[in-house]
């Protein structure tokens, strides 16, 4: 009886092993399986992505696994133009979508208008200010915007300030930042005490920032579109098409309105 007992502990630890190496294997064999999708995307995107977006799309494709690149749409198309290898770019402006698709980096027929976003005045939260409307960036001593030359948050605030007769106040004095990310920290932490940003970077710090004004209406000639397109030449055509598909989908939309987003019209 004894030995009966032993040989089916033995079976038993045998047959344990076997699964667990047969678990080991068939982990592996789907690490290898997955494909990996590589997304440029506006630095502006990244925390919806992250904490929202990626693990949505991932739970329903395991198969997939999203690599998010972000930073200012301006430097993500240069990135493109010198080799980047993406396969699908949603850019904070429709500038640089253009410009990639004139220079055939694009698949024309992908290109979508995504989202629309809203550019305010930020002043930091603790402390007094005597900037109470969008017009009073003009008060401020150290205000910043992001870079125009690649920013595209940036490129709409100097439209914004050149239709209001505010740019050449501004634009000896003003900081600019590589990206939305540094101007919010700089009016965050207090060493600028105005900047203009979009509503959703804005959303992300409530804590450090308080948004004064939006941009009247009538100062920016067009609404402030994000396109999404996928790369022509994309290493994963077939993968990005599911991920563009999703993107666009009610589901992924709601996720983007609770970062403060709204559907493009």
């Amino acid at each position: 009886m004894r030995k009966l007992l032993v040989c089916a502990m033995c079976m038993l630890m045998l047959l344990a092993l076997g699964c667990a190496g047969e678990s080991k294997r068939t982990a592996k064999n789907n690490a290898k399986a997955q494909k990996v999708v590589h997304l440029a995307a506006a630095a502006s995107l990244e925390k919806v992505f992250e904490q929202q977006l990626i693990p949505m799309f991932t739970k329903k494709h395991p198969h997939l696994k999203i690599q998010g690149i972000y930073d200012a749409s301006g430097k993500l198309q240069s990135q493109i133009e010198n080799g980047l290898s993406a396969d699908i770019f949603i850019s904070a402006a429709t500038k640089q979508m253009q410009a990639l698709d004139k220079k055939g980096y694009l698949d024309s027929a992908s290109i979508k208008p995504l989202l629309e976003n809203k550019l305010v005045l930020i002043v930091p939260a603790k402390g007094a200010s005597d900037i109470k409307e969008f017009k009073d960036i003009a008060k401020a001593k150290h205000p910043t915007i992001g870079d125009p030359a690649s920013v595209p948050a940036g490129q709409y605030a100097r439209e914004a300030l050149t239709s209001l007769g505010l740019w050449q106040q501004i634009a000896p004095k003003a900081s600019l930042g590589t990206n939305v990310t540094q101007v919010l920290h700089w009016v965050g932490e207090g060493s600028a005490d105005a900047g203009l940003v979009y509503a959703t970077d804005a959303a992300l710090i409530k804590d450090k920032v308080r948004v004064v004004a939006e941009a009247p209406v009538g100062s920016l000639k067009k609404p402030i579109i994000y396109p999404i397109g996928i790369l022509k030449n994309a290493p994963q055509t077939n993968a990005a098409k599911e991920l563009a598909s999703f993107l666009q989908s009610e589901e992924a939309m709601q996720a983007f309105t609770k970062y403060g987003f709204a559907r493009a019209k």
